[in-house]
């Protein structure tokens, strides 16, 4: 879509209502006007793009793209739809509270009634039980403001020190390493440095169906000359248009990443006046790197020692060359050390801090970036402080007007809490803006866990899959309706604005919980009434914090297009692109890591000798709780399906199209096949964003990273089973699921088929 250039400027508009002094919320009251077109950023994938949402009547009805800086007008299929979830007639409109318990069913209830017995309940548990027996799962979905408040809610208001959030399965890895090696969590550079690259390395990243926006940056770097090398098991439709593709077994990226930074090392092409002026730990990263031999990395992750040490020459030989990773290596028990592996080799080549250069990791969730900053997280406080630093904990104390000492210490991470809500110790907890069951690995513990919580207290939209098990669901807001930010993943804090008011009897996620804090008696902590004086005392107190807000205003955010943290005062112009003179640590210095490679948790034997990885499609987002009830969307992908090489289809009798069950060692669900070229042989593929016995989770093992706890969702062993052609008479032809396969798109799988060319690595 392109940008209607007809329509007033929104800066204009805004000015407009300041100038007639109209009070705080004049976008909502402009949304009463007829034709308004309201501007705001989209509610799904860390891109955030920006739109206007057309308003008639009081009702969002369409949208259009804005002329944003980072998508430039256009939007992707979500992001044209998402304006549809606003009057959807599966809105949940009133509270709900289950009558004649467990095997009782949800009805309707005033907001006094509901909130007076979840109350009550948590009063009752944490005075028998302590404190910490309630909790609260967050997501990051919602705008900082929400997300703020989810964690001081838990530590002043539940006063618990269980709280964390769904980005526990997605950002967790990344997070770690970038706070590990350059002293802050947070994307170098802006998108628009993209096209600046010259060699750009994709690492686990489908950037065409999960960042279909993104494309447009990437197309420009390669318009400029820039090569491009992917690194994921199945062809995507970025490797398609690949210099070069490297298709490893999964969970085997760290020992692939660092035969590339050997063979940089042996090369030649290492900077060392960075490496010496810049960084600490680089001989014993470059030690731990060398038993990685092109052929040790062949070895290890099946791709073929040509294939390194040409992937090494084109990234070596490039400068400034640009390194975009996401979940493909983050969802994984070695995450953290893989993502430590992509910066290990920016480092080296003294990229980060260059325009176009270094490393970015690719955020999934739409306040993905800024809903791991302010407090949600298990071992957070706001303004990224950590909660168990003396200093961060004095001052978020004196800032919230608590004795530091009633300031509860580090909690569980989101996937620990299952273990202590099946184990009883956690016996009630809040979940706002999240669907454990579908997101949570080995979903039949899940269903163990939130089965033994009572209450168990659900805020959401639409009547989630874990909603349904909810002793209580609280009818929240979509994003529209509401006043706020967001943190896109470049860490540029955008707008969100109202645009609609919430339906029926629906309350905004904050006023819900300022709601719940006055019951608790702890109200005097929670008297805000706009979401603007949330997000003051936001920036008060991130003062002084790794994520400094504090310069960031909402006038400045609609006057600049968005304002890059740290921002630590208003006259700060805010920080684009960072580490271009010195890093996040005291000393200014960037941190190598020294890697050794260890294999996944579970691997392929006998009985499942398939490696099972799990991802997105362009058509959804997360669990599904959005995506799969807009009408578009989930026409075009209504079901998951299972990619299976021809070669391994051939093997086990499967045409495209057969349904067969997939199996690992937690149980099985029923499918239908996609025969597939652009899988490895050896590699399975199912998307993941259904849920009953269409979710994939009922299979994934629940192993996960040591220290940043993010399950290992991209490789668990599985067997396949056929079960015969589908009946599809009533649902249109059978696709064609084997047209145009390519049985030798993957002959290195058994060692066969290389040329002469590519035993020496010049094929590439």
């Amino acid at each position: 879509m392109s940008v209607n250039r007809d329509f007033f400027a929104e800066r204009d508009f805004n000015r407009d209502f300041q100038e007639s002094g109209a009070p705080e919320g004049g976008w909502a009251q402009a949304a009463r006007l007829p034709g308004a077109m309201v501007p705001t950023h989209c509610c799904f994938c860390g891109v955030q793009c920006g739109m206007f949402l057309r308003v008639r009547g009081g009702k969002v009805v369409g949208v259009e793209p804005r002329d944003f800086p980072h998508n430039r007008g256009s939007l992707c299929p979500k992001g044209v739809v998402a304006y549809q979830q606003v009057g959807h007639p599966q809105r949940l409109l009133h509270p709900m509270v289950r009558r004649g318990g467990k095997g009782g069913q949800l009805q309707r209830a005033s907001w006094d009634e509901a909130l007076g017995y979840v109350v009550d309940r948590w009063k009752g548990i944490q005075a028998e039980h302590g404190r910490d027996a309630v909790a609260v799962y967050g997501g990051s979905s919602m705008t900082n403001e929400k997300c703020y408040l989810v964690g001081k809610f838990a530590r002043v208001g539940l006063r618990t020190r269980h709280v964390d959030y769904n980005g526990r399965l997605c950002m967790s890895s990344s997070a770690s390493a970038y706070a590990r090696a350059f002293g802050i969590d947070r994307s170098p550079l802006p998108m628009t440095d993209i096209p600046l690259a010259r060699c750009i390395l994709v690492v686990g990243s489908n950037i065409a169906e999960c960042f279909p926006i993104l494309t447009r940056w990437l197309w420009a770097a390669r318009d400029r000359g820039a090569r491009l090398i992917v690194v994921d098991p199945r062809e995507t439709p970025t490797a398609r248009t690949a210099d070069l593709w490297l298709a490893p077994r999964p969970g085997t990226d760290v020992a692939l990443l660092s035969a590339i930074l050997r063979q940089v090392v042996h090369d030649g092409r290492v900077d060392e006046g960075y490496v010496r002026e810049r960084t600490v730990g680089w001989e014993e990263a470059r030690a731990a790197a060398e038993p990685f031999t092109p052929e040790e990395a062949e070895r290890i992750s099946g791709v073929p020692a040509a294939r390194v040490v040409a992937a090494a020459r084109l990234y070596g030989g490039a400068d400034p060359s640009l390194i975009l990773h996401a979940r493909g290596i983050e969802h994984s028990t070695h995450g953290v050390d893989a993502c430590l592996a992509c910066i290990n080799l920016a480092l080296a080549r003294g990229q980060v801090g260059k325009p176009g250069g270094g490393t970015t990791m690719l955020t999934g969730q739409g306040n993905g970036q800024g809903g791991r900053e302010h407090g949600q997280k298990a071992n957070q406080l706001p303004g990224y402080r950590h909660i168990d630093a003396p200093e961060d904990r004095r001052v978020v104390a004196e800032a919230w007007g608590i004795p530091e000492e009633e300031l509860p210490g580090e909690g569980a991470a989101a996937t620990e809490m299952v273990g202590l809500m099946e184990a009883g110790r956690i016996r009630s907890c809040l979940f706002m803006c999240s669907n454990p069951l579908v997101s949570l690995p080995d979903l039949a513990q899940v269903e163990r866990a939130l089965a033994r919580l009572d209450p168990l207290v659900v805020v959401d939209f639409f009547l989630s899959e874990t909603a349904e098990r909810a002793d209580v669901v609280l009818p929240g807001t979509v994003w529209c309706e509401d006043e706020g930010t967001t943190t896109n993943m470049e860490g540029r804090v955008l707008r969100v604005r109202s645009a609609a008011e919430p339906p029926g009897e629906a309350r905004r996620d904050w006023e819900i919980l300022c709601d719940l804090a006055a019951r608790l008696g702890r109200g005097a902590w929670f008297p805000h009434r706009t979401a603007r004086q949330i997000w003051d005392e936001l920036r008060r107190v991130s003062r002084g914090g790794v994520a400094d807000y504090s310069g960031i205003t909402w006038e400045r955010i609609d006057a600049e297009g968005g304002v890059f943290w740290p921002c630590p005062g208003e006259d700060h112009p805010g920080t684009p692109r960072l580490f271009t003179e010195r890093f996040g640590h005291p000393d200014g210095r960037a941190r190598f890591t020294p890697l050794t490679y260890l294999p996944p948790a579970e691997e392929p034997d006998g009985d499942f000798p398939f490696r099972l990885a799990t991802g997105r499609t362009v058509y959804h987002y997360l669990s599904g709780t959005q995506t799969r009830r807009l009408e578009f969307l989930n026409s075009q992908a209504p079901e998951p399906w299972v990619e299976v090489h021809p070669r391994a289809a051939e093997g086990l009798g499967i045409r495209g199209g057969d349904r067969v069950r997939l199996t690992t060692r937690r149980g099985s669900m029923e499918l239908e096949a996609l025969v597939a070229p652009t899988v490895r042989p050896d590699t399975l593929f199912v998307p993941y964003h259904y849920g009953g016995a269409a979710s994939v989770n009922r299979l994934t093992l629940p192993a996960v990273e040591p220290k940043v706890k993010i399950p290992e969702y991209k490789v668990c062993a599985a067997r396949l089973d056929p079960l015969g052609a589908s009946p599809r008479t009533d649902r249109g032809p059978r696709r064609n699921f084997t047209a145009d396969t390519r049985p030798d798109m993957f002959p290195y799988a058994s060692g066969e088929g290389r040329s002469a060319e590519e035993e020496e690595g010049k094929a590439y």
